[in-house]
C-alpha cells in the first residue's frame, strides 16, 4: 500500500489501482455484480446486495443527477481551507449506485437535485506520495453540457464490454 504524505488524496492498494488508474486517464469505473447484476460504488470485492464474490470492474457513462449536496465555508483542515467555498455533494449515477463528491463549475444557487451532471477530473498531487507517480485524478461532477450529434465529449463513454 502507498503512504500518502497527504490525509486528503486517496490510498491506492492493489484492489483499487484499476479505479484510480482509470481516473488518471479520465475514466469512472464502478463494480457490477455477475450474480444480482447490480451495480455499485464504492469499490468492494463483494455486492454489498446479495455478497457475491463474483464482480467486475465496468466503466460508467459519466452521467448522473444530483441527489443532494451542502456548501462548505468553513474547513480548517488543509488544504481544504484554500478550496472553501466548495460544494459537497451527493450524485446519483447513471448505472444506479449514488457516490459522494464535489460538485464544481457551478454557482450555489444555480444547483438542483435532480439537475444533470457529468463527471470531470480533478487532478492533483503531482509527486507526493499519492497514487502513482504522476499524482492523483479525483472525479467530481460539474453540470452536463448538451451533445450534439457526433460530437465527442471529454466524459467517459460507456463501453460495450465489462472488465
Amino acid at each position: 500500500m502507498t503512504v500518502a504524505s497527504r490525509f486528503d488524496l486517496p490510498e491506492a492498494d492493489d484492489f483499487t489501482r484499476p479505479f484510480w488508474d482509470a481516473a488518471a486517464e479520465g475514466r469512472l469505473l464502478i463494480r457490477r455484480c455477475g450474480a444480482c447484476a447490480r451495480a455499485h460504488h464504492y469499490p468492494r470485492e463483494f455486492c454489498p446486495y446479495c455478497w457475491s464474490e463474483d464482480v467486475v470492474w465496468e466503466r460508467a457513462s459519466g452521467r448522473a443527477t444530483l441527489y443532494t449536496w451542502s456548501v462548505v465555508h468553513r474547513n480548517d483542515l488543509p488544504p481544504f481551507g484554500s478550496r472553501v467555498p466548495y460544494t459537497a455533494a451527493v450524485v446519483e449515477l447513471a448505472e444506479g449506485p449514488r457516490m459522494m463528491t464535489e460538485a464544481v463549475e457551478c454557482a450555489e444557487g444555480e444547483l438542483s437535485i435532480g439537475m444533470e451532471l457529468e463527471v470531470t477530473f480533478r487532478r492533483d498531487g503531482g509527486g507526493n506520495g499519492g497514487v502513482g507517480d504522476g499524482g492523483v485524478a479525483v472525479p467530481v461532477f460539474r453540470p452536463a453540457r448538451p451533445r450534439s450529434q457526433g460530437q465527442s465529449s471529454s466524459v467517459a463513454q460507456p463501453s460495450s464490454s465489462r472488465r
